[in-house]
């Protein structure tokens, strides 16, 4: 199947999700694969093939406002569709048409002798006059030297395994497997926070006899505060929000590993690895041995957030879009980045434009590189440091 009709299929079938990015290549679930750069049989009005790249950007972001769309690629670095274009190419990738003039499939001329690929025929193409004789031994004399059945046929063949779903096993469910790995790494972080609490308080029960057992140590346990908008203080654990949207580098699927290990891991590679999106996840300062730190919960929908919960929001990683904030409690970004530190992750070699909008709000710019995953760990301190700060700051 050609890279444009595949892409139709998909998003009639509402399955763009499984249009992943792998390195230079998508890949369609486990049915296709094509180059990144392949030139699809849709032609812009302006006169050039449109790239499969070009076009799954478009389809997935085709609901935004053209000049923003037109950020978007500048800040991707992908050829945008032109404006005269997008209607058209949203209407026959979605089925409401089902051809258009800039559909430029390329043609398969078959000759005569030759019967018509059949899906349900299992002999496909077959010779008519002779099923083993000469016409498969070779051309006749009055027949064209330059007909070529294989390369015909391969023209029509349709893929139907590729070298990934080669290796799904049937009757095999490794389901168990990857249960028993979350269930150790969850007691591994179990054990390792009872570790944390049974320093603590043999560090308290120091203190205690140090003091003599009484005097200017109170040894009572109280909750966690924090101090909240409006100069209020709040009990529970603070709230972090990430973006939702694939663009940016730090979602709600590697966020865990980027805050406590020091470790980015694209989001696309956890999506092909299988991993399931939470609701909600609960990060730690991991690099601190000698005290315990506060836990901090992740989450990527604002609109399920209750008014008490506005009130434990304390950090946002920022997709450097207005309407990241739209229907959020507050007036413009500016209150936003006055009651809540937020933070704008981007590759160091990126482009000037693609920060150009957060430079005007008051956030931080944290760079990481590209392939040097060394440089990670200082990246992540760096956003430990400065919320750290912020709610010093913020509890005074």
């Amino acid at each position: 199947m050609d890279p444009l009709s595949a892409l139709r299929d998909f998003t009639i079938r509402g399955e763009l999700d499984k249009i992943v990015q792998v390195g230079d290549e998508f890949r369609f679930g486990n049915d296709y694969s094509f180059p990144c750069t392949a030139e699809t049989a849709y032609r812009s009005k302006q006169g050039n093939l449109y790239t499969l790249e070009t076009l799954v950007n478009y389809i997935k972001n085709h609901h935004l406002k053209h000049v923003e769309y037109i950020q978007n690629s500048r800040t991707l670095k992908i050829p945008s569709v032109t404006f005269p274009d997008r209607k058209p190419l949203v209407d026959y990738l979605h089925g409401t048409i089902s051809s258009h003039d800039a559909i430029e499939f390329p043609k398969t001329s078959i000759p005569a002798d030759v019967e018509e690929y059949r899906p349900d025929d299992p002999n496909l193409l077959v010779p008519k006059d002779d099923e083993f004789g000469a016409a498969a031994a070779g051309p006749a004399k009055d027949e064209d030297p330059s007909l070529d059945y294989i390369t015909m046929i391969r023209a029509l063949e349709r893929p139907l395994k590729d070298r990934e779903s080669l290796l799904v096993c049937r009757n095999r469910d490794f389901y168990s497997v990857l249960m028993a790995s979350t269930r150790r790494e969850e007691e591994r972080q179990r054990v390792e926070s009872q570790q944390r609490k049974d320093g603590s308080a043999a560090k308290n029960r120091l203190l205690l006899e140090e003091d003599g057992g009484g005097g200017g140590f109170d040894s009572t346990p109280k909750p966690k505060m924090h101090l909240i908008k409006g100069g209020k203080i709040g009990e529970g654990v603070p709230i972090i929000l990430v973006p939702s949207a694939f663009q940016t580098l730090i979602t709600i699927y590697n966020v865990k590993e980027f805050l406590e290990d020091g470790i980015f891991v694209p989001t696309d590679v956890k999506v092909k690895a299988g991993a399931a999106k939470p609701d909600c996840v609960t990060v730690q300062k991991k690099f601190s041995r000698d005290r315990v730190v506060a836990a901090y919960e992740v989450r990527d929908k604002p609109s399920a957030l209750k008014a008490e919960d506005w009130d434990r929001v304390v950090a946002v990683f920022v997709l450097g879009k207005e309407w990241q904030f739209k229907d959020w409690p507050f007036k413009d970004h500016v209150e936003i980045f006055n009651r809540i530190i937020g933070f704008y992750m981007r590759f160091e070699d990126d482009s000037v434009e693609s920060a150009k909008t957060v430079k005007q709000w008051n956030v931080k710019i944290i760079s990481i590189s590209k392939n040097k995953r060394h440089q990670d760990r200082a990246a992540a301190l760096e956003v430990w440091d400065r919320l750290e700060e912020f709610m010093r700051a913020r509890s005074h």
